[in-house]
């Protein structure tokens, strides 16, 4: 196979920005995907890309969990059992990967999250933090990020309210808690849905400051800095799970993948898994990559530097196949590929009126809606709460589906007459928000290489040591009290609460979220990080890792802003300095 300049490991969101970039400096880039060719069209070819029941529930878009999967425990001497059917989360297949289904929540990081350790430390003293919590600097400062939460934004076309800007008060619509931005948002907010309308009044009425959730569904449109056009979003309510049939929603496909096709320096290649990442005599430097292609043949593609851009987890069982940075032992503390995973802790209210409120929720779009982050971050006391963490309180109306789409009150029949008296009553009726809560990372809670199950191709699969802890429980059952205030002053007939109660385990048949972190984190010491501040390898320098598992430890928000401004910054860092002198960028 012809060498190249750089090799890519997965064409989502950080892949295809991380193409890009590479390109525009005149490398050569081939891009490896392990699922099948998937674009606007015709996978986002209307109306059959607004089929419940093809793309939701049989989840057209999503892993081939037959071909490869993971295993689950609670706890080290649990047998790790593996994940055999879709459900508790939803990782993406294919060109796009989980940028083509996700909703388009656009969020920064907060800046207290990224110096987690010190802030904590700094406002509560070093004995606040439990022992066995993990909490590191991620080694970047907001200030270092926010030129790349800028540009993300700008290529995404992202809708919101700036509240803050060049250090000046620009909108008091804005989110009052956010941090200072260097320019507004590219296009203003998105229309706002009734039940939003709704939850901004009552959560104003509850004493809390609501805003316009910033979304990548555009609310015009947009033409972004690569010259790809976006249009206006028609609130069709088919965004998580499907490809925009209206190039509304931002995606890899729709905002970045016309520009690449444009280049002869950039190559896609699909259903070609890569096995691992090989590595010279010397085991400090890379040459390439080895993968099973389409046909089942088994091909090395000699690359200069490669870039693991694969779905969060992914980039440590790679790591871990390749034997890049030594592995994580839960038992010494020593290691680091695999360790600090995190999830998110969720919580929803749902509020159900009689009758006639017409609340019309098929209407929505995925990352339209109003929040609060008055108890996200560090943005209230945590001293007599004795919680480390936060979460932000959104209505966010994606949309009811036919299907997924009927809740109904408590103390409902799971089935016969009486049960679909209360579907057909909630439909139009009814309104949920949620409790986004951030997970924190712990000492045994790490992903490692499943002794027992391998996959299609003959390698073990990842297994995940993971439980809820007590600390984020209280902190998602205190922020959930908070949104039951909201619910209240709604004044619906019942209000039906999930939250998650102390010793509770994690249940892999319920949808939570898709946003896992970590397993290769970034940060300044490499006995405690896979990758140094640039997102570079500390053990094999020409391997830099892209993606939510470089993040130090679970934030409140959704990942996906956070993760495209660090690949910004990655990149930065190979363009103007790694290519002059190809070498660590950070002394170990």
């Amino acid at each position: 196979m012809k060498p190249v300049d750089v090799a890519i490991v997965g064409f989502g969101w950080t892949g295809a920005i991380m193409a890009k970039e590479m390109t525009e400096t005149g490398l050569s880039v081939v891009a490896l995907e392990r699922g099948v060719y998937r674009d606007t069209y015709p996978d986002g070819a209307y109306p059959k890309t607004i089929d419940e029941l093809e793309y939701q529930q049989r989840f057209k878009l999503f892993q081939n969990i037959a071909k490869s999967s993971f295993t689950f425990r609670r706890k080290m001497a649990d047998t790790a059992i593996p994940y055999r059917q879709i459900a508790m989360f939803k990782p993406g297949e294919g060109v796009g990967g989980a940028g083509l289904h996700w909703s388009g929540c656009h969020w920064r990081i907060l800046p207290e999250e990224l110096r987690m350790r010190s802030h904590y430390e700094e406002r509560y003293g070093k004995k606040f933090i439990p022992a066995d919590m993990t909490l590191q600097d991620w080694g970047v400062s907001y200030e270092e990020l926010e030129p790349y939460f800028d540009f993300g934004e700008k290529m995404m076309g992202t809708s919101g309210t700036a509240y803050r800007v060049g250090g000046k008060v620009v909108d008091a619509k804005g989110n009052p808690f956010e941090a200072n931005r260097s320019d507004a948002f590219p296009l203003p907010a998105q229309k706002e849905q009734y039940q939003s309308a709704l939850f901004r009044k009552a959560a104003e009425e509850a004493g809390f400051h609501p805003f316009t959730l910033p979304s990548a569904n555009a609310s015009a449109p947009y033409v972004n800095q690569y010259g790809c056009q976006m249009g206006p979003c028609t609130f069709c309510g088919f965004c998580s799970g499907y490809a925009c049939y209206n190039y509304s929603k931002a995606s890899p496909n729709v905002n970045i993948l016309p520009a690449l096709r444009q280049t002869p320096l950039f190559e896609l290649r699909t259903e070609c898994n890569v096995l691992r990442i090989e590595l010279d005599d010397s085991k400090k430097k890379a040459t390439g990559v080895t993968y099973v292609d389409g046909r089942g043949d088994t091909v090395f593609q000699p690359a200069t530097i490669v870039i693991a851009s694969t779905f969060a987890y992914n980039n440590a069982r790679l790591f871990l196949l390749s034997g890049i940075g030594k592995p994580y032992d839960p038992v010494s503390g020593s290691g680091v590929v695999g360790r600090n995973v995190a999830f998110q802790m969720m919580a929803t209210v749902n509020a159900f009126f009689e009758p006639g409120k017409n609340i019309n929720g098929f209407i929505g779009a995925g990352g339209n809606g109003v929040a609060i982050d008055d108890f996200n971050g560090d943005h209230f006391d945590h001293g007599p709460l004795g919680f480390v963490g936060g979460s932000p309180i959104w209505s966010n109306p994606a949309g009811s589906k036919p299907i997924s789409g009927i809740p109904v009150p408590p103390g409902t029949p799971k089935w016969g007459r009486q049960w679909k008296t209360a579907v057909k009553d909630s439909y139009l009726n009814t309104m949920s928000f949620d409790a986004h809560g951030a997970n924190m990372v712990y000492r045994d809670v790490y992903v490692d290489l499943d002794p027992t199950y391998k996959d299609a191709f003959g390698q073990p699969l990842l297994r995940f040591t993971f439980d809820w802890k007590d600390n984020d429980i209280r902190m998602s059952r205190y922020v959930t009290d908070q949104a039951v205030k909201i619910a209240h002053n709604l004044n619906p007939k019942a209000i039906n609460v999930t939250v998650k109660q102390v010793g509770d385990a994690p249940d892999l048949r319920s949808y939570q979220t898709t946003h896992w972190a970590g397993g290769v984190a970034m940060g300044m010491d490499p006995g405690t990080s896979v990758l140094n501040r640039y997102l570079q390898s500390w053990d094999v320098h020409n391997v830099f890792a892209v993606g939510s598992g470089v993040f130090a430890q679970g934030i409140g928000y959704n990942p996906t802003g956070a993760a495209v401004a660090l690949a910004y910054w990655s990149a930065r860092a190979i363009r103007e300095d790694y290519l002059k002198d190809p070498r660590p960028l950070v002394n170990a």
